[in-house]
């Protein structure tokens, strides 16, 4: 039996009408409640009038803004699923991901009008609609729209979202998210993180991803906190905003690069972080230099882990628990069970590493049209999550590392992540990520790409030897190489198919 939308705005906009509800910098733009409320009103019946019904796919392919929340909302009230696109892909990538999910409408950037057109001209839209600026197409069909009449019902159990893998390698896999996805996360997360009506969150992750979408926006929206929005990432904008008064930022997620490029930037020393209730990392394992370079300003980061397919939220560490377990990702989170299993498809045994799995109400229901990604994914509602996990004696989990990235050097598992918490234990590394490749006598062995830190000089020798220092011998690299910039994506993590194919051979 369908039951009414779980419609955060709105509730806010009936209780709390002048609340602050969403700032866009880009834009300069200040929305309460009640005026979000009604731009995601009128945007559903602009909706409507393109020919969108229930079930149908409304694309966004824009840079961060307050516009992606307004299309994300206003889908739901129509019975529709938001399919957010990765503006960093190439044509023919975007091509195929829209092949897959056919949207009736392509809400898109003026920045991007080119390459909308390009896709309308392929056929992989009927109408589009383009927004950027006070006059654009998007705000004069809202300022020329009523407010939609009748929000049409919806069960949490369909589909909110679809969220595509980067779909540079096969066919695009998008993994279903479901408005019930969308509340356990806020209920998961929410109390760990400390979020509640007085939150001003700074959003800095992409919104075509689960973090910058989930981690943690939609949990602020739920208990009607303020959502500031950039553009895109800038470590000393990002540093700026956090010690302005005005804009008062209490709380902040990112990954490990974001806090990275900001403890590199020449105003980390002068800044004041103080104001920041809620400073959290996830995305990857994060290197205890990162961790120690906040700590040091008085900032301890909350580790967190999780991923699209889980709603995101798996495990979270506890503000008390920050500091005593850094580098662990903390303990599950309400609605969440998880367990270790070894290679053998067996339970891990205890202190051995193994890959995670996770169930729950927060788990996704599986891939868009792709039956056979969702059986090979998810089995008694398990999913495996392909990463590498460690638990201690406390019921804390660690993750080790991507299962896949593992290599084996003579019979022994090594996992980069380790190697390259030790790498950015060098003070003269920028960037470092590590990666296996072929070798004759050990069947693999590590290979370190390291970016130098401006103003110093580092050799292969220098490198390997501080490695030795902190590693067991067969977990050491056998080669360094040096380059500008590590290749990341457009979350800012590291993307090691890249590196292999670049530095693997």
């Amino acid at each position: 039996m369908a039951t009414s939308y779980y419609d955060p705005v709105a509730h806010h906009a009936m209780r709390q009408p002048e609340k602050l509800a969403a700032v866009d910098l880009a834009e300069g733009r200040r929305l309460s409640y009640r005026t979000l409320d009604g731009r995601i009103a009128r945007l559903a019946t602009v909706l409507l009038g393109r020919g969108v019904t229930p079930g149908e796919r409304v694309a966004v392919l824009a840079p961060n803004g307050t516009d992606t929340f307004e299309v994300l909302f206003a889908c739901a009230r129509i019975g529709a699923i938001f399919v957010p696109l990765n503006w960093r892909l190439a044509t023919p990538e975007l091509a195929a991901i829209l092949g897959d999910c056919a949207p009736r409408v392509l809400v898109y950037d003026a920045e991007f009008a080119e390459r909308a057109h390009a896709l309308a001209e392929a056929g992989q839209i009927t109408h589009g609609l383009m927004r950027g600026g006070v006059d654009s197409p998007y705000e004069r069909a809202i300022a020329a729209a009523e407010r939609l009449r009748e929000t049409v019902p919806a069960a949490l159990d369909d589909i909110s979202t679809i969220l595509y893998t980067s779909g540079t390698t096969g066919r695009p896999k998008g993994a279903i998210v479901t408005h019930g996805m969308n509340l356990w996360n806020a209920v998961n997360g929410g109390p760990l993180a400390r979020i509640g009506p007085e939150t001003v969150f700074l959003t800095v992750l992409p919104l075509f991803h689960t973090g910058g979408l989930n981690v943690f926006a939609w949990p602020c929206f739920h208990v009607g906190g303020s959502v500031v929005v950039m553009r895109a990432f800038d470590a000393g904008e990002a540093l700026r905003l956090i010690a302005d008064p005005a804009t008062a930022v209490t709380h902040l997620f990112g990954v490990p690069a974001n806090f990275q490029f900001m403890m590199q930037h020449k105003l980390f020393a002068e800044t004041d972080v103080t104001r920041l209730a809620y400073a959290g990392v996830g995305g990857a394992p994060t290197p205890d230099a990162i961790l120690a370079g906040w700590a040091a300003r008085g900032l301890v980061l909350q580790q967190a882990y999780g991923m699209t397919e889980t709603g995101p939220l798996v495990l979270m560490l506890d503000a008390a628990d920050a500091e005593r377990k850094a580098g662990s990702a903390g303990k599950p989170v309400l609605a969440v069970e998880v367990r270790l299993v070894g290679a053998d498809g067996a339970p891990a045994a205890p202190g051995e590493v193994g890959e995670l799995w996770v169930r729950g109400p927060a788990i996704t229901p599986g891939y868009w049209r792709q039956e056979a990604a969702t059986r090979a994914a998810i089995a008694d509602g398990w999913l495996r999550t392909g990463d590498a996990a460690a638990v201690d004696g406390e019921g804390f989990y660690t993750i080790v590392d991507r299962w896949k990235d593992m290599y084996i050097s003579g019979g022994e598992n090594v996992y980069p992540a380790e190697v390259e918490n030790a790498l950015y234990q060098l003070e003269g590394v920028a960037e470092a990520a590590v990666i296996g490749v072929p070798d004759a006598r050990w069947g693999e062995v590590g290979r370190a790409v390291v970016v130098v830190r401006e103003g110093h000089v580092l050799t292969e020798d220098a490198v390997i030897g501080h490695c030795a220092g902190a590693l067991a011998r067969f977990k050491l690299p056998h080669s360094v190489v040096f380059t500008d910039a590590l290749p990341r994506n457009a979350t800012g993590k590291v993307h090691k198919p890249t590196l292999r194919s670049v530095f693997g051979t």
